[in-house]
């Protein structure tokens, strides 16, 4: 029988990514044994009724130790704090990961709390739903999705080599990138749809009563999808939004621009401009679907 990746995983935050993690730790025998870190008793709770971890601690001293992996999975505001309770319980050698969606906060907040000998290897699967809490993590949430990496140089090679090998056992797609470019690629990519997708819902739950519940009545498939993204996790996107302030600023100012020229095209009765335009979104559309990131 092959050893597993890991002795013991230790989980911080135990929501729809870890708890998903968790459950294909477990499915693809990746660790001996699985515990979780979370401030919530009601989570730890949950998450061993669900037996998704073999432990559930609220108190870091207690969970931290004896872990060779450690995996951050709270909202991006909350790791410093995070950071300042495990870093004492930290052994050397212990390989430290988190799955959060903006990387250079969380390398300034965390790296600092973690004593000599503890490897950080920043990650960010592009996986998700609505939906958040233990009970809502499935273990296939990371089948077919890409894993972004975003090591630093002087970060220990074996350590990045084994959380690479994690995520593509539980069906990711690794890719390697600097922090900086992650958080201006997911800043148009991720951020800036959820922003949007807030503001519309707003905008509509903002209309006059009856309107209102015209909206919701008559809700198209557009509307729909929007109300979907609009739903996730309210506290997980305020952290993003202020720990990725200035790439987020940057890509609304870009569509502001863009949705003026738009707005002008209309007023104007430009029909080959808003034609030529719909064709180029068109096609992008047409290579997610190519790549297989259309689900």
């Amino acid at each position: 029988m092959t050893a597993p990746l890991f002795n013991t995983i230790c989980f911080v935050g135990i929501g729809l990514i870890n708890s998903s993690l968790a459950r294909a730790v477990r499915k693809h025998g990746l660790a001996a044994r699985v515990v979780t870190l979370d401030a919530d008793p009601a989570a730890c709770q949950v998450a061993l009724e669900l037996g998704v971890v073999d432990a559930a601690f609220t108190d870091a001293a207690a969970a931290v130790p004896g872990a060779d992996l450690v995996v951050v999975g709270t909202p991006v505001g909350a790791v410093e704090a995070v950071g300042r309770a495990i870093g004492p319980h930290l052994a050397p050698g212990t390989i430290i990961t988190d799955v959060g969606s903006v990387k250079i906060a969380v390398l300034r907040d965390l790296e600092p709390s973690l004593p000599e000998g503890v490897h950080f290897v920043p990650g960010h699967p592009i996986a998700g739903t609505e939906h958040s809490g233990p009970a809502a993590g499935f273990a296939e949430l990371f089948e077919g999705r890409w894993c972004i990496l975003t090591p630093q140089a002087h970060t220990d090679a074996k350590a990045i080599a084994k959380v690479r090998a994690l995520w593509e056992a539980v069906g990711s797609t690794v890719e390697e990138m600097e922090p900086h470019h992650h958080d201006r690629v997911l800043a148009i990519t991720s951020h800036l749809p959820h922003l949007i997708a807030y503001t519309i819902v707003g905008t509509a739950n903002d209309l006059e009563g009856h309107l209102q519940q015209e909206v919701i009545k008559f809700s198209a498939s557009g509307f729909r999808d929007f109300t979907r993204i609009a739903a996730s996790d309210p506290i997980m996107w305020r952290d993003i939004f202020l720990n990725n302030k200035e790439a987020v600023l940057e890509v609304i100012q870009r569509f502001t621009e863009d949705l003026t020229a738009l707005q002008r095209s209309i007023r104007w009765g430009e029909g080959e401009v808003l034609e030529q335009r719909f064709a180029e979104t068109r096609a992008i559309r047409r290579a997610i679907i190519d790549a297989k990131q259309d689900r």
